[in-house]
């Protein structure tokens, strides 16, 4: 039996054991950037598996190295552990136990797959040419991330390839989704506060109505991409918070937006953060009221590597055949991932969750979020081949 098929045979025997670690994770969440008893955890199972790890990297991260029995390439898998403050409300055993946190994006799922790869491979690993590090990340869910940290802290030292996986919940369970290039956009957050002068809701002519100005800001934003961007591009700008007043007969002195703006373009994100700055100065100037901007800088758009990527999808399909392997379209959202691959060739990919029959059918960031967690089985077996690819043990294999 061909080392490929020993390492899948593996991680689908080592299925309740995913199930186990993904639950232990589900139910004990945690924060980002406030990651504590899960890298130990994640510590813990290295040092089972005798793999040298180091922890605290860049922060709360965890990085496992794995040296193989022969000298080759370097090859880096990532996934992320950190969680949501979301309440839970699916009605499972394995619900979070903690109060307004839970893994509602998956992550868990991420973590449990590549604890997963750390058992098999070790196992081979003198059969492995190269080295394979194992990247445990905190804090993807809230900006500025714990990729550019962990990176800072030298968690690509070496590094030949990287690679990451997101399970997604609206793709079908049994779906494994490929994109070379533009895969994820960028993206950056705003918050504007208009600054009025408040007074009686009977007399208007007294003050100056923040609220009224707020709305008409956010009425002129919607030209920043229907009149500003060229129309080609993929770029969105979303008011997602609007908050003015407590009481019906009173006009208050200030009101605040939030909102967010995703591109497929560093430089278009920078132009539109300038429409958005210069757009809400001139419309506060014109009420006489004046408008304070605070942007958060999220991530880069996410830029996958051709060669690796259209590799890997062409090895899903070769050994993979009980899943269907298919093109996934550009989103919107965003990823820190993308810093990882601005430094080192490599892809990221996507499987399948959803599965209406154990009523997995809500989407990331939904208080009933879950996943078909067999989905963690098919994280794995991508991983692997990523390795087994990149060390020269599948075309070894083939040559037999």
């Amino acid at each position: 039996m061909t080392l490929q098929k020993v390492l899948f045979e593996q991680l689908e025997n080592l299925l309740p054991e995913m199930i186990k670690m993904r639950r232990h994770l589900h139910m004990y969440p945690e924060l980002s950037f406030k990651e504590q008893f899960t890298p130990e955890y994640v510590c813990q199972h290295l040092e089972s598996l005798g793999i040298e790890y180091r922890m605290n990297v860049g922060g709360n991260g965890v990085v496992g190295t794995l040296k193989g029995g022969r000298p080759g390439p370097t090859v880096a898998l990532r996934a992320d552990f950190d969680a949501l403050p979301i309440q839970d409300e699916k009605d499972v055993p394995y619900r979070s136990t903690i109060d307004g946190v839970s893994h509602a994006c998956g992550h868990d799922i991420h973590t449990a797959a590549l604890m997963a790869v750390e058992t098999v491979l070790s196992g081979v690993k003198e059969e492995l040419a190269g080295t394979v590090v194992f990247i445990h990340q905190f804090a993807e869910e809230l900006p500025p991330g714990g990729a550019q940290l962990m990176i800072a802290d030298g968690c690509l030292k070496g590094v030949d390839h990287v690679y990451g996986a997101h399970v997604w919940a609206d793709d079908d369970y049994g779906t494994i989704g490929f994109k070379p290039g533009s895969m994820m956009a960028g993206g950056d957050n705003f918050e504007i506060t208009i600054q009025g002068k408040g007074g009686h809701g009977a007399m208007p002519h007294t003050t100056v109505d923040p609220l009224v100005t707020m709305s008409q800001l956010v009425v002129n934003l919607q030209q920043v991409v229907s009149r500003k961007m060229d129309p080609g591009g993929a770029n969105v700008l979303t008011i997602g918070k609007f908050h003015s007043g407590e009481a019906m007969n009173v006009i208050p002195d200030t009101a605040y937006i939030s909102g967010t703006t995703r591109s497929f373009e560093v430089d278009t994100m920078k132009e539109m953060e300038r429409w958005i700055r210069q757009i809400s100065g001139m419309t506060a100037a014109q009420n006489g009221a004046t408008a304070e901007i605070e942007f958060t800088y999220g991530c880069d758009p996410l830029i996958n590597s051709e060669a690796e990527t259209v590799q890997l999808k062409s090895l899903a399909e070769d050994y993979m055949p009980d899943v269907t392997v298919m093109d996934k379209q550009a989103m919107m959202t965003s990823e820190d991932f993308a810093y990882y691959l601005q430094q080192v060739r490599g892809c990221f990919f996507f499987v399948g969750g959803r599965n209406p029959e154990i009523d997995a059918i809500y989407p990331h960031h939904h208080p009933k979020f879950d996943v078909d967690e067999r989905s963690m089985v098919h994280i794995g077996k991508v991983f692997v081949l990523a390795v087994l690819h990149h060390m020269k043990c599948l075309e070894e294999e083939n040559n037999e």
